[in-house]
């Protein structure tokens, strides 16, 4: 097997599952005039199919599933520190008066979070996908402190943007395991 390869086509579909959802919660963030609007209202679309074939491909895979319960251990710990980041740090950016950014925070630590899961879900495609993400949040920071364009509307976007590639991506990677 390849190690572009997911280890099996259900984790490939849990990841077109959960980044297609977390794709389309990103298309709700930013508040864009139309056309931008519609396609964004088009995107989140896309991502929900995608989450949602990522689904039925989780449910075709039932089959007896390993469970590696150090690896299901590090990767709880990842998210939940994951979020607990994201959260501290909206209610402090809260608090400070600088709520316009949250979302420029939420996307560098969603970025950063890929990097530690590469080993546990053995998937190094995770590595440029952080980094894109890391590189959208500073976009957006830098567009929004240059510019009257919101740092949300750039996040939003480009997070979304990324994390549909990747789902779909995913879905393409299950195909070629048939």
């Amino acid at each position: 097997m390849s190690r572009l390869e997911f280890q099996s086509r259900r984790e490939a579909g849990l990841a077109a599952l959960y980044l297609g959802v977390f794709a389309t919660i990103w298309f709700s963030v930013p508040a864009a005039e139309q056309p931008l609007r519609a396609l964004l209202v088009v995107a989140s679309g896309a991502a929900l199919v995608a989450a949602v074939i990522g689904a039925v491909v989780v449910a075709r895979s039932r089959g007896a599933v390993a469970h590696d319960r150090a690896a299901d251990r590090r990767y709880l710990l990842i998210v939940l520190a994951e979020f607990a980041a994201a959260g501290l740090g909206a209610v402090v950016l809260a608090l400070v008066g600088w709520s316009e950014f949250i979302p420029v925070l939420v996307c560098a630590v969603v970025g950063l979070h890929f990097f530690p899961l590469v080993p546990v879900l053995r998937d190094p495609l995770l590595r440029p996908l952080g980094a894109a993400m890391c590189v959208v949040a500073l976009a957006g920071l830098v567009t929004a402190l240059a510019t009257a364009v919101s740092a949300g509307l750039v996040v939003g976007t480009g997070a979304g943007l990324l994390l549909l590639g990747y789902a779909v991506l995913a879905l393409l990677r299950t195909a070629r395991q048939r």
